[in-house]
């Protein structure tokens, strides 16, 4: 298998962004509390269990041969995919659809551009974990299958069919276009197949360490979690409906990754 055959499964997270997104084209300009709740609630769920089934434990197999230390490249890779994040959510100028304040350092860019630099941060690790996953098939020297490559592909597609729409409903409430709205939701998951793509073309530098770069993709999903949907599906008064959905979330993309991995 070359990189060309597995293109159309890069493509498949980008997908999701892209149908989300065009809930902007027949949904009213009101966006229910509820619902955005719900979606990021599915999305922090799905997220949560493919960083667990499709990277982290991926990555402690990968390390068996250091017996009782195999949990290092997992460790390390997480703990540097949250700084990697950190570093990126404090020098990049966005803003996150719950809110008015902008994040990072000062910038002369709308709000509209600031929403989408927000969801764009979001999906390049995403990018990044299909890529390396996929990079793993490619090159035949691990234990990635096409298989568990596919199931990580439709999770994160998934997970973005309501990130999708939690970027372009508000935009069109906030007075865009439908048009405009599609536009800026679809283009946010942009940078998922050029993330992955530009990891894959890295693997022949990186295999040696390749356990370290799986974790590494786990870490940088967490911390988006953690950091921010997590806390914005909790946002306001009190619910147990995005626990609800991610519970949902975590179970549907745990069962993908066991049944098609």
């Amino acid at each position: 298998m070359n990189i060309s055959e597995i293109i159309p499964l890069l493509l498949i997270p980008f997908a999701g962004t892209v149908i989300g997104a065009g809930s902007a084209l027949f949904l009213g300009e009101k966006f229910a509390v509820r619902i955005q709740r719900a979606l990021l609630g599915f999305a922090s769920g799905v997220m949560v269990a493919a960083s667990v089934w499709s990277l982290l434990i991926p990555a402690m197999n990968e390390s068996v041969e250091m017996g009782k230390f195999a949990w290092v490249p997992a460790a390390v890779g997480l703990l540097l995919g949250v700084l990697f994040m950190l570093a990126l959510d404090t020098f990049t100028p966005h803003l996150h659809p719950d809110s008015d304040t902008p994040e990072g350092p000062k910038s002369k860019l709308g709000r509209s551009s600031m929403l989408v630099m927000a969801v764009t941060l979001h999906n390049i690790p995403e990018g990044m974990a299909v890529g390396v996953v996929a990079a793993g098939v490619l090159t035949g020297e691990v234990g990635m299958t096409f298989a568990g490559a596919l199931a990580l592909a439709i999770g994160l597609a998934l997970q973005n069919i309501p990130e999708g729409a939690i970027i372009s409903l508000p935009l069109r409430a906030s007075g865009n276009s439908k048009g405009r709205a599609f536009g800026y939701g679809a283009l946010s998951g942009l940078v998922e197949p050029i993330a992955a793509v530009l990891t894959i073309l890295c693997i022949e530098y990186l295999i040696g360490i390749y356990p370290y770069m799986l974790a590494f993709a786990a870490g940088a999903m967490i911390y988006v979690v953690v950091e921010e949907l997590i806390p914005q599906s909790h946002n306001g008064e009190h619910s147990n409906i995005p626990t609800i959905a991610f519970a949902i979330g975590f179970a549907l993309m745990m069962v993908l990754d066991v049944a098609l991995g």
